[in-house]
């Protein structure tokens, strides 16, 4: 009898670790059992730091829940901006959760998540300051996140492009008065002001509106179609709004989410 046991116990094991390799193997990962997903980490709120140093935030709250419900291990790998697509497709990887903009060209490089936020660029200026619409950055000094859709678009109104590797450095500049302007993501200024106290102002008119997506290199499908499971279920079973509305005070789940192009 206690052979029998045994044994069954050594065939339940095996049979264990078959199902999480074979799901693996199904979900194209590069290590069994874990998500391995790039983050910056300094982009408050969608990456941030905790008082206890973890990592917090609305993407890593999102893409955690995602990792549960895959029941994959979550594990961050903190990378620069600049660097995020590149690492992609060097496999160092397995998806990128950093709040990158879904772009034509962008899609043409990598495979997009169905869209998981929806927010835009804003114009942040200094309290007081003559700069009262996107048309008056022509001729101005203006902050951008190095190699964003951010910085085009200031380029495009006419103004001089100062690039950070972090929107943070680009907002204490501007406290400074090293630039005239700062173009950024509205959820993410709205946080950084009122959270910090910060002597700014978001302009009111938007300079675009985006879908933020989790990108994964071609050739996954699926990945990206068990990712966009686990986003869907979430947003409709109410997890999704109650991990994101108490960090910037309401729902941003796209209504129309972006689908992913394979």
């Amino acid at each position: 009898m206690k052979h029998q046991i045994i044994a069954l116990a050594l065939t339940a094991a095996a049979a264990f670790s078959s199902h999480v390799t074979a799901s693996a193997a199904e979900l194209e990962l590069l290590q069994p059992g874990k998500l391995l997903v790039a983050t910056e980490g300094t982009f408050p709120p969608f990456s941030m730091r905790a008082a206890d140093g973890t990592l917090d935030g609305l993407e890593i709250r999102v893409m955690k829940e995602i990792c549960q419900r895959l029941d994959l291990e979550y594990t961050p790998v903190i990378i620069k901006w600049e660097s995020l697509l590149i690492g992609l497709q060097a496999d160092q990887y397995d998806i990128t959760s950093d709040a990158m903009d879904i772009t034509a060209e962008r899609q043409k490089q990598v495979v997009f998540a169905n869209g998981w936020l929806e927010s835009g660029g804003v114009v942040v200026v200094a309290k007081g300051s003559a700069i009262r619409t996107p048309a008056d950055l022509k001729g101005k000094t203006v902050g951008a996140l190095a190699s964003s859709t951010f910085a085009k678009i200031a380029e495009d109104k006419g103004a001089t492009v100062k690039g950070y590797k972090a929107e943070t450095d680009g907002i204490q500049d501007l406290i400074n008065g090293n630039i005239d302007a700062e173009i950024t993501d509205a959820i993410g200024a709205g946080y950084m002001i009122k959270s910090a106290n910060m002597p700014l102002e978001v302009l009111p008119d938007f300079v675009s509106h985006v879908q933020k997506g989790f990108a994964v290199k071609k050739g996954k499908p699926e990945l990206v179609k068990a990712v966009n499971k686990a986003l869907a279920d979430m947003v409709a079973d109410g997890t999704y709004a109650k991990l994101t509305t108490d960090l910037v005070g309401f729902n941003p789940a796209p209504k129309d989410p972006i689908k992913s192009i394979q």
